[in-house]
């Protein structure tokens, strides 16, 4: 029997408080879940599943607290979050698995009737073609992170008691063990993410092994989230939207059609067309405008399947990226306008040229992937005061410039 009593420390409880995250005054969090067992009982949970599912568990995922008060689909500029997600990297890594896995997506495809192509997107952006499974200081323990949101955020209580009671039917059902039972701060799973209510309504067997594997069965992993695009209502051989120019009008006048439904035809006679002249393909359905860097940068108008993508996570920045990804490991160019960026901001592209330069030059030693960080920034650094430069750090176009010039052809 669960019977231990665990206290939170001082420097936790007092992080939680700082955060917003709602602290019993004992900090008791394993009388939490003693509280918590009748209501999992109640919901089916035996009792030796509950308590063996909280056996590794001694005390709250700090992290998880950490994490809940950051998501980048809300809180990144939208270039960014798209570049970041959306870039050479990700699009040759998807060709790669289109060709590898092209059998299991020949079967998902025909039996689902979702594009492969955001099928491969949904995994790029959930979890990087399965890499951070790899990587255990990027997992939680799904009990234990599910009790701690429920526990400490009460935002997120009822969501979390949710997902917890879910979560331990699939651990009833022997889906899936104690070693292998991690996923995200939220209880996310899996090479595609599913959370454990999603995870029970959409789950397949695609490799007809007795269980639905998420974490170790890519078959099972692109059926399950291909099932749930199909049940939500994904339309097979259409697509998730347009770019489209926005007409010179004046910003008051542009912002009155953000968010209004209108069919292509009434948008392209209003003046909103996509680059380069192409046409609609079918003008009679209806879109939705969305200018999701203002008036200053591209619009789109989103059709029924980028609405069903947000079934997936509710963000237009997700959507987003995985129609555009998916667009681009299928062979389609790349966006036409320029997102408005700051004047001499670096690109995705010219984040990894950056990262190319610094390690030719012998500054800089490690991962080339676009993303600029501590060790990036020390390297800008080190180049910077061999340069009679002031050492900032700050990656920018004219830095990427002189870096250029410098190095030996």
């Amino acid at each position: 029997m669960f019977c231990r009593r665990w206290k939170l420390s001082i420097i936790l409880a007092t992080f939680m408080v700082m955060a917003g995250f709602s602290v019993h005054a004992d900090g008791d969090f394993a009388r939490w879940i003693e509280d918590f067992y009748p209501k999992a009982k109640e919901a089916g949970i035996e009792s030796e599943v509950f308590w063996k599912a909280f056996e590794p568990v001694s005390s709250p995922d700090v992290t998880v607290l950490e994490k809940a008060g950051y998501q980048p689909e809300f809180k990144t500029r939208i270039w960014d979050y798209v570049d970041g997600r959306v870039n050479s990297l990700s699009i040759e890594q998807g060709q790669r698995m289109s060709r590898y896995h092209r059998n299991t997506l020949d079967l998902v495809e025909k039996q689902f009737g979702v594009s492969r192509f955001i099928l491969l997107a949904i995994w790029s952006v959930e979890s990087n073609y399965g890499a951070v499974l790899d990587r255990p200081e990027r997992l939680h323990y799904v009990p234990a992170a599910l009790a701690t949101l429920a526990y400490g955020d009460v935002r997120r209580r009822k969501f979390a008691e949710t997902q917890l009671i879910a979560a331990l039917k699939i651990f009833q059902h022997k889906d899936v063990g104690v070693d292998g039972f991690y996923g995200s701060w939220a209880g996310a799973m899996g090479h595609t993410q599913f959370i454990p209510t999603s995870y029970l309504a959409y789950g397949v067997d695609m490799d007809k092994d007795g269980r639905r594997d998420v974490w170790n069965s890519v078959p099972d992993a692109l059926a399950t989230a291909a099932n749930l695009l199909k049940e939500n209502g994904w339309r097979t051989g259409k697509t998730w939207g347009y770019e489209v120019v926005l007409p010179n009008l004046p910003e008051a006048a542009l912002q009155q059609y953000e968010g209004q439904t209108r069919l292509l035809s009434e948008w392209q006679q209003l003046g909103f067309v996509r680059p380069g002249g192409k046409r609609f393909v079918r003008s009679g359905e209806k879109a939705v405008l969305k200018m999701v860097a203002g008036t200053e940068g591209p619009g789109f108008l989103m059709m029924r399947n980028f609405f069903v993508l947000k079934r997936y996570n509710n963000a237009d920045a997700y959507a987003l990226a995985v129609g555009l990804l998916g667009d681009r490991i299928a062979g389609v160019g790349e966006l036409v306008q320029p997102w408005p960026r700051p004047p001499g901001s670096l690109t995705f592209e010219q984040q990894l040229t950056l990262q190319r330069a610094l390690q030719k030059g012998g500054w800089y030693s490690g991962k080339i992937d676009g993303y600029i960080g501590d060790a990036s920034r020390a390297a800008i650094r080190e180049f910077q005061l061999r340069n009679g430069m002031a050492p900032t750090g700050i990656a920018s176009e004219k830095l990427l410039e002189s870096l250029l010039d410098r190095l030996p052809e």
